[in-house]
């Protein structure tokens, strides 16, 4: 893989409608951060959001803006991250075609979000090709940037290495030339009799005494080679390590902190369970929610000494208080010294100070779609020109190039 592209981000996000509190900590802080540090390709999963809505495509279609403006209110920087629609790159879709016609109907089955995701939706049919399909769906998304790193949960390492066994097959079979072996020398004198020389016996190192150093040196020796194309690259990369050309390189899971947003009835938060602040909310509405919060039920009156270890506000203070606030909280709660709405009111005022600037700039946008939609427009050209590179690769491996 080349530096470039090992230093490549894909994530992206189902439009189910504005984003909440939820999605603000266990997604978008993490891809403000990674805009700074790789090359960051963030998508609009449209057609992964018909796998499960398919009869209702006007949910879709009305969130999409909805939820960009959400990212870019967020910090989510179009100069710094490319943003687009994953309907307008059609190449994510031949992908996902040439890859089905090589991956066993064994390896979607056994993605354990499969079966949990038909047993949570039971109300809606997904007896369908799409909701199968939709883990090598997302795999297409990933190896037509070849991204280096997928940012997911500790619940998602399943469908990237699912995305690696499908382009390791894929490799096998496509990612020997008839040719392979004369274009790999021509490749190597490219380099210089120093580099070739050195290129040669690393590898051998690796080959013959399994040296992982050997084959991380050879790996930074091709990635300085700035007069090699890509596919001789690749092909030398393919060659170090005892296989053929490596069309489709292999991501890593770049493992993110898990999402520790409470609700507002102690859950995790989420639109499905009802107990969400969206990031758009009025003030007036985010501190009537928080008001109302249920409480540990032992405080029946104010004179009563709480729990909390059973109140569903103390996961808010473990996300907003330090440890001098949380511990005045415990102090309080269990001999009555402070109420629940003195309680509540820290965390009140540090989810408004966090949302004001965010639904400011959120305004800004949403006064302004159409600026919304060249950057979209914008993004989603850029990610043509590399699914496009990609694509051509795919189709001359396996032959389609006529």
């Amino acid at each position: 893989m080349s530096s470039e592209a090992k230093n490549r981000v894909l994530s992206g996000m189902r439009p189910t409608g504005r984003l909440h509190l939820g999605h603000y900590h266990g997604v978008l802080k993490n891809w403000v951060k990674l805009q700074h540090e790789y090359d960051c390709y963030f998508f609009v999963a449209d057609w992964h959001a018909l796998t499960t809505h398919y009869e209702d495509p006007k949910v879709i279609r009305d969130s999409v803006l909805d939820m960009v403006i959400d990212w870019l209110a967020a910090g989510v920087n179009p100069a710094n991250a490319k943003l687009f629609i994953q309907s307008g790159v059609p190449q994510h879709a031949e992908l996902h075609l040439l890859l089905s016609m090589v991956t066993p109907l064994g390896w979607l089955e056994r993605v354990p979000s499969y079966k949990d995701q038909q047993e949570k939706l039971r109300e809606r049919d997904l007896a369908t090709y799409g909701f199968l399909g939709y883990p090598l769906l997302q795999s297409a998304d990933i190896l037509i940037y070849k991204a280096g790193s997928v940012p997911v949960g500790e619940d998602q390492v399943a469908h990237v290495e699912l995305t690696r066994e499908v382009a390791r097959r894929f490799n096998h079979l496509y990612g020997r030339e008839p040719d392979f072996e004369e274009k790999v020398d021509t490749a190597i004198r490219k380099m210089g009799k120093k580099n070739a020389k050195l290129y040669r016996k690393l590898r051998k190192d690796y080959q013959e005494k399994g040296d992982q150093e050997a084959l991380q040196v050879a790996r930074a020796l091709l990635d300085g080679q700035g007069n090699l194309a890509l596919g001789d690259r690749e092909r030398l990369w393919g060659y170090l390590e005892g296989g053929g050309r490596i069309i489709l390189p292999e991501p890593a899971a770049l493992l993110t902190p898990a999402a520790k947003m409470p609700g507002l009835d102690g859950q995790k938060m989420s639109k499905s369970y009802g107990n969400t602040i969206a990031l758009r909310d009025d003030p007036g509405d985010i501190e009537q929610k928080l008001r109302t919060m249920p409480t540990d039920p032992a405080r029946a009156r104010r004179s009563d000494p709480g729990d909390p270890a059973r109140c569903p506000v103390f996961p808010l203070h473990e996300v907003y208080s330090d440890e001098a606030r949380k511990q005045w909280v415990r102090e309080g709660c269990t001999t009555a010294g402070i109420g629940c709405l003195e309680c509540k009111q820290p965390v009140i005022e540090a989810i408004l100070a966090e949302l004001a600037p965010i639904r400011e700039r959120a305004l800004e946008f949403a006064q302004d779609p159409q600026l919304v939609r060249n950057i979209l427009r914008e993004g989603g050209e850029a990610a043509r020109d590399v699914a496009e590179e990609t694509m051509d690769e795919v189709r001359a491996a396996i032959g389609l190039n006529y």
